[in-house]
């Protein structure tokens, strides 16, 4: 999801992606960093709290003004932030528990990935019934892109992504269109090429949410 070295640290992974995603700033506050230690501390993968900042800011991009922030700090992601943290952690205790017995009917805890990866196959299976066009489309991608269930959050924000491009090719020219100049809206001049990068992939995946209306994947 970072275009930094795989050395950076997790501090400097988090700090990236959410002023790309923000779309302005070149660092974050002092108790927007504080914020940052502490889910370091946590222990968790980047990309769940990656994903946490991207829900938030998912949320508030459509109602921010042409050329403002989508997000004004890091703190107005720390709700979703720290439940994505908390799924996580509560899902990653399951996997460490036994396995039940074979005559047992509880069904096994799921992982982060696999409860991910269930939930967009489902918000693709819905997306037919809206809309029959895409159907083929769609189900070429639940046998071949997601077809296997990844086993590490980067891998699942990988294919989860790859669906979303090939949704979107998927769509007519002019709807295509229409969608690229809705994720260029409120680019900022300043930004460097790389957090432009990845601002331009995360608009560009909202609006292909928003215009599919798979918002909550």
């Amino acid at each position: 999801m970072s275009l930094l070295p795989e050395s950076a640290s997790f501090e400097e992974l988090v700090q990236d992606y959410f002023l790309a995603v923000r779309g302005a700033g070149l660092m974050l506050s002092a108790l927007d960093t504080e914020l940052v230690t502490a889910w370091a501390r946590e222990g968790v993968p980047f990309e769940v709290v990656a994903r946490g900042i991207s829900r938030s800011a998912e949320k508030a991009l459509w109602d921010a003004r042409p050329g403002e922030p989508v997000l004004r700090s890091l703190r107005a992601c720390r709700r979703q932030v720290e439940t994505e943290i908390r799924k996580y952690r509560d899902l990653s205790a399951g996997q460490g528990e036994e396995a039940p017995p074979a005559s047992s009917k509880k069904r096994p805890a799921r992982s982060w990935e696999e409860v991910r990866h269930a939930r967009l196959c489902s918000a693709l299976r819905a997306l037919t019934e809206r809309e029959a066009a895409m159907a083929p489309r769609v189900h070429r991608l639940l046998d071949t892109v997601l077809a296997c269930v990844p086993r590490e959050p980067a891998a699942m924000d990988q294919q989860e992504a790859w669906a979303l491009l090939v949704l979107l090719r998927a769509l007519p020219f002019a709807e295509r269109r229409t969608v690229w100049r809705d994720a260029r809206t409120g680019e900022q001049q300043l930004m460097t090429a790389r957090a432009r990068r990845v601002s331009r992939r995360f608009r560009l995946q909202a609006a292909v949410r928003r215009r599919l209306d798979m918002k909550e994947t």
